[in-house]
């Protein structure tokens, strides 16, 4: 009967790095959605406003996919 609560707070630890993990990946996907939108606007820099839109529409959908993988490990946590 001792093994229920060392599952239950493995969870919780594996719940918590999953989120870490999470979080860690968008910042590095933002990080080089950034870098690579500067690059090209320093090689082309007519062209910055088209990149400027293409760079929020994908660093939105990286957001949200972190954003979602976060709120299943605090579900896994809480439930």
């Amino acid at each position: 009967m001792t093994l229920i609560p060392l599952a239950s707070a493995l969870g919780t630890v594996g719940a918590a790095f999953g989120a870490a993990i999470a979080a860690l990946a968008a910042a590095i996907g933002i990080g080089k959605i950034g870098k690579s939108t500067m690059e090209s606007t320093a090689r082309q820099p007519d062209s910055a406003n088209n990149l400027r839109t293409s760079m929020i529409i994908a660093a939105g959908m990286i957001e949200g996919a972190a954003l979602f993988a976060i709120i299943v490990c605090l579900l896994a946590i809480f439930m």
